[in-house]
């Protein structure tokens, strides 16, 4: 891998860290008090009782403060320290599973308290400059400086050769990938004022608890802090790698302050470019993108795919529902001449779908796009903002489950948009020219002479010159149509395939801007 592809995942990873810490209160003089409990005897109900007694309390950092050698690494000298792999967690036990560590330094400040859980009890993951090995000596420190986060290890993809296959590193970020696949968009604990004029919180993970899986067992259970100046929270993540990597997430929320904008299952992502959305951009490639749209199934039964685009002004789109089905940032295009990146390979990154448990009652599904002069910067986040603010003092569940693969997790008999490309009208400069695949299983079983049609609407400007004909390169239809738009400085567009006796296809969602 190119030094130029770890550097934006290193990046990516620590981006929302930089602010982190910049909304941070006091350096955390009383840690070890702020954990009270972290170890002895521990079950599932400890780190919730931790993250409740922590929310009855004013916020205060953990501790940020490195030795001067260290203060102020660059990307090359922080990738020159490296877990020693003969060192990992378990790493001798036999297990399914081990761990290695982060150091801190660069992006990653703060000092991240890890615990491992046996038999019931917790004890602190012993710290020591020996865990890493260095390339430049001058930067071991005797210091006992803890950890920046932590790895996970399975014989993913070859037996009996551990891989790295999850990651949390950074603010609350995390991310994994299924078998064959590399890492791409990331998630987080929690979103709050994400898009919002008045800026972005990012909490901080900033304790772990590592059960120590039993010999034989395919899943590995980790517990997480989650802290900031506006909530505590406990999760529990249960996570089983494989063809799709799939994470059970419970999770415990305690705002200190009434939060309007909170985002619950955030997903972060990079989308540069893509042949629906290329006019700014000159490069050699087909596409550049992390995600191609954000793929909804809601509370209603409706199958919605809204493509995603790089604006040029910030767009926030939101998707009203009552008890959503599920929800993610997709990639669909799977073939390598989709990309033709021999470095970045855009066409093995992850999908990402979250399934909620229970109710989630009413809200929304919130797409956040903003504008990146290139691909070093997630510039898409996606997240359920629930319709009734978050309020300080009350206590907040939510389960659900997340699936790192290649697509979503359960077939659909609707056929799917397979493309969306956008160009010019030759005869009208303002006009652009949308062509959209359609493809899937519907096309396996009905007639030859199904007549199909398409319904596209626009919240403003105009439509014209619709035309749907069969594509055999796909075993689908394309749908092609004019969008004029006037006046207009913003218009959402949709288009659905049917036939006499109905829809047949998901939604196609798109928001257009000059």
């Amino acid at each position: 891998m190119s030094s130029e592809v770890q550097r934006r995942d290193l990046m990516r990873g620590g981006a929302g860290l930089v602010l982190a810490s910049a909304v941070g209160g006091s350096i955390g003089r009383a840690q070890a008090e702020d954990l009270g409990g972290a170890t002895g005897t521990f079950d599932d109900s400890t780190v919730v009782q931790i993250a409740r007694r922590l929310a009855a309390s004013p916020y205060r950092a953990p501790d940020q403060t490195l030795p001067k050698v260290l203060n102020n690494l660059n990307f090359d000298q922080f990738r020159g320290i490296a877990y020693r792999s003969d060192r990992a967690l378990w790493g001798s036990d036999g297990l399914a599973f081990d761990v290695e560590f982060f150091p801190r330094g660069f992006l990653y400040r703060p000092r991240i308290e890890i615990y491992e859980v046996k038999d019931g009890q917790s004890a602190a993951v012993p710290y020591s400059p020996d865990l890493f090995t260095y390339a430049d000596p001058a930067l071991r420190v005797a210091d006992s400086l803890g950890f920046a986060g932590l790895r996970l290890r399975n014989a993913i993809n070859t037996t009996g050769v551990m891989e790295e296959f999850c990651v949390f590193l950074g603010a609350s970020y995390f991310r994994a990938v299924a078998k064959g696949q590399i890492y791409g968009l990331s998630a987080r604990g929690f979103a709050d004022g994400t898009g919002d004029p008045k800026g972005e919180e990012f909490a901080l993970f900033r304790a772990f608890w590592l059960e120590k899986p039993q010999p034989g067992v395919q899943s590995v259970v980790i517990h997480a802090l989650l802290d900031s100046p506006s909530l505590a929270g406990a999760f529990r993540f249960t996570i089983r790698p494989g063809d799709s990597t799939v994470f059970d997430v419970q999770s415990t929320l305690f705002p200190r302050t009434t939060i309007a904008l909170g985002g619950i299952a955030p997903q972060t992502g990079m989308f540069y470019f893509d042949a629906n959305d290329r006019n700014h951009v000159d490069d050699w490639r087909p596409a550049a993108h992390d995600s191609e749209a954000l793929q909804m199934w809601t509370g209603a039964d409706q199958q919605l795919f809204r493509p995603l685009r790089n604006p040029l002004d910030l767009q926030v789109s939101t998707f009203s529902d009552v008890a959503p089905r599920g929800f993610g940032l997709m990639q669909r295009r799977r073939a390598f001449h989709d990309f033709e990146d021999l470095a970045l390979h855009y066409e093995k990154r992850p999908s990402l779908w979250v399934e909620p448990i229970g109710d989630w009652g009413a809200g929304w599904v919130d797409l956040v796009e903003i504008p990146t002069p290139n691909e070093v910067n997630d510039n898409i986040v996606s997240f359920w903002r629930p319709k009734e603010p978050l309020r300080a003092g009350k206590e907040y569940n939510y389960t659900y489950r997340m699936y790192w693969g290649w697509d979503v997790p359960f077939p659909t008999p609707m056929a799917r948009v397979g493309a969306t490309r956008v160009g010019g009208v030759t005869d009208d400069p303002d006009a652009r020219f949308f062509a959209l695949d359609f493809a899937g299983a519907p096309f396996d079983h009905l007639p030859k002479d199904t007549h199909f049609h398409a319904v596209p609407k626009t919240s403003a400007g105009t439509v014209r010159n619709v035309v749907v004909e069969p594509n055999p390169e796909i075993n689908g239809i394309r749908v092609t149509f004019a969008f004029a738009p006037g006046d207009a400085k913003v218009a959402d567009l949709s288009c659905v395939l049917e036939t006499d006796a109905g829809p047949i296809s998901e939604q196609w969602l798109y928001r257009w801007t000059p």
